[in-house]
Parts: C-alpha cells; structure tokens; sequence
C-alpha cells in the first residue's frame, strides 16, 4: 500500500511542477497575443491546468478503464464549481461577475458540468457524445472568439514580446516540451496507484477518480484561482475555475470517449456525487448571475456543500 500512496504523492507533485512550467510559459506568450484576463485564464492557464486530466484520461482510455476519467473529470467538476471558487472568493472577498461575457460563461458552465450525466444515463459515453462533447467546446470558443472586444485587450505598460529575446524564447519553448512529458509520466503513474487503490479499497475504478484523483487534478487550478484571486484579478479567477470545468466536461471527456467508449454497468455508486454536482452548478449560477458577485457567505456555503459531499461519500461506503 505505502508504495502506490508514495507513487500517487510523486505523480501529483510531478504534475504541480510542470503544470507550473506549462503556465508561466504559455500565459507570457497569451499576453503577447493581447489577450483579456479572462481569456489568457480560461484558454491557457485552463488549459495548462487541465493537460493531466487529458493525459489521466488518455491513458485510462489506453488502458481499457476509460471510467477513471469519468470519475476525474466528475469530481474535479464537483470540487471546482464548490471548493476551489469558495477558496478563491474568500480570499478575493468576493468575486465580481458582472460582465456580460463571464455571465455567459457562466451559464454555459452549467450546462456542460451537467451534460455528461445525462449522455451517460444510457450506461455508456459513446464515440458520438464525444463528438457531441468535441463541437460544444468548440462551439463555446467560436463565440468567446467571434468578436474581438471579448478577448482581445492592450495591456498597460510594455508589451511582452517573446521573439525581443530569442533565448527567453527557446526557453519557454522547453519548459512546455519538459513539462509534457513530465505529465506523461506523472499520468501513468496516477493510472497504475489509482488501479492499486480499486482493489484494494473495493472500489469501482471511476470512484477512485472521483474521490481521490479528480481531487489532486483540481489542486492545480485551485491554487491558481487562489494567488489570483490574492492579487485581485478576480476575472483570472472564474476564467481559471469556468475554463477547468468547461475543458474537463467537453474537451477530456469527448477525446476519451472517442478512444474508448465509458461504459457504465452500476450507476448507483455515482448517485451521490451527480446529485451534489447538480445541486452545485444551480448553486454557483444562482450565485454569479443573481448578485452578480459571489460574496464570502454564499462561498461558505458552497464550501459546507462539497464537505457534505465527502461526509454523505464516507458514510454510503
């Protein structure tokens, strides 16, 4: 037991270290495309954030238990949209959401965290709801794209240009290649703990996923919301969060799917996290779209939620 938890401790401190290199790099190159805030944070750091979820859930698919990145991408969902925008707001004493672009995005947030339950209600994710999953990130980044107000934004002080400095440059570029590759190895890592742990806990694969790997995958983008949201770029903040659980839902999950199918037999031990992850995307749209704000008591109380969850989990098993 002790050498797989070791493994799983290694791989997820792999995964902080190189997504840490994914992200300084890629976030200099966003800022010298003049990107918004909330762009660089939902395009790049999102996706930065959200590669060792792909990579989990590649070689899951690769290792015919696809239902591991079910369970990720499930439980880091759940975790983003209750603890990690809790964390973030009560840091940031709130965080404003009233611009028309975040509130959209906020809507859009909901419908995906959701929209994988219910193409899974058959017992399967086939290959055309991984496409379906494919055409709605797609969708989503034709409309942030379609208009250039949305994204694009000039920065105060000096422009960061990467080719001024062509050493800087070719660093960036090595610190993406590195840090790829350590996500490779830090995934097959994660993969062979989390089988370890299904037998020897007694658990499905994917409730490993979702109690235990889909919650070291969301430590990356919670740590980000939370050094955002102390600096006050409150827009980083929900571009961050709204990006990981639009990327996990449509981009990760439809890739996986159309690799190998997640195939579903017993949907009764993933009862209580798909009733919490409802009960919280209605939670986090009410929030952002009533007020207009998340403030420090709706933060608490989503915090108090994914605490039940975890309770409510502990007792059914």
């Amino acid at each position: 037991m002790i050498p797989y938890i070791l493994l799983f401790i290694l791989s997820l401190g792999i995964f902080f270290i190189s997504g840490q290199w994914l992200m300084s790099a890629i976030v200099r190159i966003a800022r010298y495309l003049e990107w918004r805030e909330f762009v660089v944070a939902f395009i790049v750091v999102a996706i930065a954030t959200s590669l060792p979820n792909l990579f989990i859930g590649i070689t899951s698919a690769l290792h015919d238990i696809p239902q591991l990145s079910f369970g990720d991408i499930l439980g880091g969902n759940l975790f983003d949209l209750t603890a990690a925008v809790a964390l973030a707001a009560l840091f940031a004493r709130g965080l404003p959401a009233d611009s028309k672009m975040v509130q959209t995005s906020s809507l859009y947030t909901v419908i995906v965290a959701v929209a994988p339950l219910l193409l899974i209600l058959d017992g399967v994710l086939g290959r055309g709801d991984g496409i379906f999953l494919l055409l709605l990130f797609a969708f989503y980044i034709f409309w942030l794209f379609s208009k250039k107000e949305r994204f694009c934004k000039v920065y105060a002080g000096e422009r960061i240009s990467i080719m001024a400095d062509f050493k800087n440059f070719l660093k960036d570029i090595f610190r993406i290649i590195g840090g790829l590759g350590l996500l490779i190895i830090a995934s097959q890592g994660i993969v062979y703990s989390a089988k370890y742990f299904s037998v020897a806990l007694g658990w499905p694969i994917g409730m490993v996923g979702l109690l235990i790997v889909g919650v070291g995958g969301a430590l990356p983008e919670t740590y980000f919301a939370i050094i955002a949201a102390r600096r006050f770029q409150t827009w980083m903040t929900l571009g961050n969060i709204m990006g990981s659980v639009i990327i996990g839902g449509t981009l990760v999950l439809g890739i996986v799917a159309i690799i190998n199918p997640i195939e579903i037999g017993n949907f009764s031990p993933y009862v209580i996290a798909r009733f919490f992850l409802i009960l919280a995307a209605v939670f986090f749209f009410s929030f952002v779209r009533t007020n207009r704000k998340l403030v420090a008591k709706e933060a608490i109380l989503l915090l108090l939620l994914y605490v039940i969850f975890i309770v409510a989990e502990i007792i059914s098993k």
